[in-house]
């Protein structure tokens, strides 16, 4: 998949904007402030239709505009594709392929894979099990096309089971069989995301493994493990069962609690290094290593599973990395044959140099 060409019309500061890209390596530098980074969350829109920044969509329109666009021309194998994003201040976000509109969100997941490496990734390590789960989320939808419809029918029942949780709890009474109404949704949907979330780590992890080792030389073992409350006496023979089980046996306590405390919404991934969780005992060295070998493989991983060439963005990293790890990067990218890249950078000479190892085809826009 390449992006041949952008258009941006009042998409956070910039008013309007247009590139025609390389197939092979495209880099924007400039100040910092000046908008490298909201250019390629432009791209990260095109991807999987939300800012990697976490910003509403709403927040990205350019203040005292009532709309942003984002226009692309997507080569794929057999023909071109016009994709176009537009939000308006007062309705819904519409993503719209060669003119006609995707029915859901999860449609379009999928059509463009990509993978971002930015100084934000090291909220991963950081952060709460929310942000991880976002992360496994993500990998996977752009995986499985019927992932995040799942994902966002399970969210909704377990959310209307709090709110029926909470109004027990606010008027005093009780009735169980309308929260078991809940019950078959929440087994369902949540089961069949456990599973494949648990299959997609297990075909990660190795792979993380293997980039680390290269970067760090072998001097230590990091896995990928994941986290879930089904994990226990998980029966895939009757894989609904063990759902089943724990929200009877948490009821007492969810009633107490006003929300639903056991599920596959209190997931995590757990990142390790020699068997201890890498934000305790490793350096900021080591896990800027980890960091990358994950995204490595994340782009691996989605090359194997979708048969497509994700597009990679590189956000600010000669900034954040030591020239070491920038140099394993850039052999890496040589070596894995990845497609499309995007890079942002505040120096233009550094750039130039980097471009030069990776020996493609490049194209440098001041911005």
């Amino acid at each position: 998949m390449i992006i041949k060409k952008l258009s941006l019309y009042n998409f956070k500061n910039h008013s309007e904007k247009k590139f025609e890209f390389s197939p092979q390596i495209n880099c924007f530098v400039g100040n910092n402030g000046a908008g490298k980074t909201n250019i390629l969350d432009a791209l990260h829109y095109l991807s999987v239709g939300k800012s990697f920044l976490g910003n509403t969509d709403f927040n990205n329109i350019k203040r005292d505009e009532d709309f942003f666009t984002i226009d692309a021309e997507v080569q794929n194998e057999d023909s071109e594709d016009i994709i176009k994003i537009s939000q308006p201040k007062e309705a819904k976000k519409i993503i719209k392929k060669n003119d006609k509109s995707y029915d859901r969100l999860a449609d379009h997941i999928g059509y463009l894979p990509s993978v971002m490496i930015s100084p934000y990734d090291s909220n991963l390590i950081s952060d709460s099990g929310e942000s991880r789960r976002r992360f496994l989320d993500s990998m996977i939808s752009q995986t499985d096309s019927e992932y995040l419809f799942d994902l966002i029918q399970y969210q909704k029942t377990v959310q209307q089971r709090n709110a029926l949780l909470k109004y027990f709890a606010k008027n005093r009474t009780w009735d169980r069989d309308s929260l078991e109404i809940y019950d078959a949704p929440i087994t369902k949907f949540g089961t069949g995301i456990f599973v494949k979330r648990r299959n997609f780590v297990e075909r990660l992890g190795p792979i993380v493994q293997n980039f680390y080792r290269i970067i760090s030389g072998g001097k230590e073992t990091v896995s990928v493990q994941y986290q879930s409350d089904l994990s226990e006496g998980f029966d895939s023979a009757q894989p609904d069962r063990t759902f089943r089980h724990l929200l009877t046996e948490s009821l007492e306590r969810d009633r107490m609690l006003t929300y639903t405390s056991k599920g596959i919404h209190k997931d995590d991934l757990l990142f390790e290094m020699d068997h201890v969780l890498i934000k305790k005992t490793g350096s900021q060295g080591q896990q800027k290593s980890f960091l990358i070998s994950l995204k490595l493989a994340q782009m691996s991983l989605v090359k194997e599973l979708t048969k497509k060439t994700p597009i990679l963005l590189l956000d600010d990293i000669f900034d954040k990395l030591d020239d070491t790890r920038v140099s394993q990067l850039i052999e890496l990218v040589n070596q894995e044959s990845f497609g499309q890249i995007f890079i942002t950078d505040t120096h233009r000479e550094r750039t130039e140099s980097v471009v030069k190892k990776i020996n493609e085809e490049s194209i440098i826009f001041e911005v």
